[in-house]
């Protein structure tokens, strides 16, 4: 009688380690399809990178200018991954002589002086990609590599130094 409950026993962890992984797949499948039907409607897709298990979209949304400042722009931003989704809401500053993107994460503000229409590479290309979709709507989703000319065309040197500033925000519980 042990050897037998032994063995159930044995088939059912078998089962239940098939299984899992299937429904864990599922429940993963619908919360994406969830989150691609809850999508705002002014949602303009940035770019898409492929991930081992699904894609990685940055979006842009709820685009607004400044009326005090017509340079300034705000905006919300998608970020939604196969296990995550997150929303930030950033800034940028469209003019030619002090283009930036101003963004955050709970450690520390960050202000992204950048160089539109200048050398694009992996460490600063998504600034690039918001800062062009904020602050001319209808290069969004282009690559920023491309857009030299544009640039130009709007009156920027493309010779800028880019540079971040790192704020950093104090710790809850910490004097400043």
């Amino acid at each position: 009688m042990n050897a037998v409950q032994r063995s159930i026993s044995l088939m059912l962890a078998a089962a239940g380690a098939v299984l899992a992984p299937t429904a864990a797949a599922l429940e993963r499948g619908e919360i994406l399809e969830q989150m691609k039907r809850r999508r705002p409607a002014d949602l303009r897709i940035l770019d898409t990178r492929p991930g081992g298990l699904g894609d990685t979209i940055l979006g842009m949304f709820a685009l607004s200018g400044d009326p005090a400042d017509p340079d300034l722009r705000r905006y919300k931003l998608w970020i939604e991954s196969s296990d995550d989704l997150v929303i930030p809401t950033e800034s940028v500053n469209c003019s030619t002589d002090s283009p930036m993107r101003v963004t955050r994460d709970g450690a520390a503000i960050y202000v992204r002086r950048l160089n539109p229409g200048g050398t694009v590479n992996p460490g600063n290309r998504n600034d690039h990609l918001v800062w062009w979709a904020a602050c001319v709507p209808d290069q969004a989703g282009r690559d920023p590599a491309t857009l030299t000319d544009a640039a130009r065309a709007l009156g920027f040197s493309t010779l800028l130094v880019e540079s971040t500033e790192t704020l950093r925000l104090p710790r809850p519980g910490k004097p400043l």
